[in-house]
């Protein structure tokens, strides 16, 4: 493995904590997320079911998790591919029954074989049956998962059995990391730092946006992450504009600036980092007034991403904020910010996303969608100022843990003050 697997331990305890949350008598299917096809007779790489991970710790296709849930406890079976001899030939071995005994501390693990004698025998019991429906409210998915077919097929055998989704339950769960996540957080946010800094020294006029894709893809992987974390972003000049850049085809020119929205994984954990830096190592009066009030919307947003905030106040106050570095910057007017002191709408026509999201399993982590902010959530922190009328767009973006007393700054080592940028710059 390229990583180190969390404990078992932490994947059983995962699996009580949802025991302890499902009704007496109910039954759990959660299925791996489907190798899918591209032309031809190739495929993508397996990206697993973020769920699946966090209950069992196995990274491996067609696997499944049963559960049933008794009134001393519950029950748990783990289906696995079973390997052969054209497998090891083609795609090298799979787990064996022992091995994922040892990942996931489930006992009782057997081969997908015996997945329709198992729901026979466990589902006419059953007071309800609990799927997983995608609900992240930036979800657009418009092929059928693993999952929904399988519930498609169960619904077709006993139309009578009640089914219910489990993806609030466990997106609720994961909301709140435990110490072993943040353990693989922190190194693909060390990994992102190495390659980050490596990196610097190689932007220079002339350089293609898909070179730096190149450069970091080498400095990401070869430390062990199989991929970046999502498609990266590197955009240069006007390009800086538009947040989810992703063609990276352009040439970086003398004068410009490059953002970067980039990030790597470790053990199926992510990190997300965006560092905007002058494509010549040198910042530009403007350039660097404008990267200055990111800057300090970033430093703002720390101060106040604090247990007990709810985060619509959270975003709503770093707007207040924004508002006044760019009233600053000259971009806006008091008279506009005074339209609606409490969230002014004109700065959204300069920073128009939100500032922070969930991060862990997916980039995008699951979780409410108006939580109260509470000790051991992980949130990006990720303001930006967008100005296209002057080819200036600069987002800064770290990944922070929320704590009791204080925050830890995941990627708190990455180079992020302009003097220090340009330094690094000018190796």
């Amino acid at each position: 493995m390229r990583y180190e697997p969390l404990p078992a331990s932490f994947y059983r305890a995962n699996r009580a904590e949802l025991a302890s949350k499902l009704p007496i008598g109910s039954v759990l299917v959660l299925h791996s997320n489907d190798v899918f096809p591209t032309n031809a007779d190739g495929t993508f790489a397996l990206h697993q079911n973020a769920n699946l991970f966090y209950l069992t710790g196995i990274d491996q296709e067609e696997s499944v998790l049963i559960m049933r849930i008794r009134e001393d406890g519950w029950d748990e079976t783990l289906l696995l591919r079973e390997t052969n001899e054209q497998i090891v030939i083609w795609e090298g071995a799979r787990l064996t029954q022992k091995q994922a005994q040892e990942l996931s501390d489930i006992q009782d693990v057997r081969w997908t074989s015996e997945y329709d004698t198992l729901l026979d025998s466990y589902l006419p019991k059953a007071s309800n049956l609990y799927v997983e429906a995608n609900l992240h409210p930036r979800s657009t998915c418009p092929v059928e998962t693993r999952n929904a077919r399988m519930c498609k097929q169960i619904q077709s055998r006993y139309p009578a059995l009640k089914v219910q989704n489990v993806y609030d339950i466990l997106a609720t769960m994961r909301q709140i990391k435990k110490p072993e996540e943040i353990v693989a957080l922190q190194k693909a946010c060390d990994i992102t730092n190495a390659g980050f800094r490596e990196l610097l020294s190689f932007i220079r006029p002339g350089v293609g946006e898909w070179q730096i894709e190149g450069f970091l893809s080498n400095a990401f992987i070869s430390r062990g992450p199989r991929k970046f974390s999502f498609l990266p972003i590197i955009a240069s000049g006007k390009d800086t504009c538009v947040l989810h850049y992703i063609q990276n085809d352009k040439i970086c020119q003398d004068g410009d600036l490059v953002l970067m929205d980039i990030g790597t994984e470790y053990g199926n954990y992510n990190s997300d980092m965006t560092r905007t830096v002058p494509v010549n190592g040198k910042f530009t009066p403007r350039q660097r007034a404008v990267y200055e009030a990111v800057r300090h919307t970033m430093e703002f947003a720390k101060s106040i991403l604090r247990p007990g905030i709810r985060k619509s106040d959270y975003e709503r106050q770093i707007r207040v904020h924004m508002g006044k570095e760019l009233l600053t910057l000259g971009l806006v007017t008091e008279a506009q910010l005074a339209e609606n002191p409490a969230d002014p709408p004109i700065v959204r026509k300069y920073f128009m996303h939100g500032c922070s999201h969930f991060l862990g399993l997916d980039v995008h982590d699951v979780g409410e969608s108006d939580p109260i902010i509470a000790t051991g959530m992980v949130y990006t922190i990720e303001p930006g100022i967008y100005i296209p009328e002057e080819s200036i767009g600069i987002r800064l973006e770290n990944d922070v843990l929320v704590g009791e007393t204080e925050n830890t700054d995941l990627l708190g080592d990455v180079p992020l003050h302009p003097d220090d940028i340009e330094a690094l710059m000018a190796r």
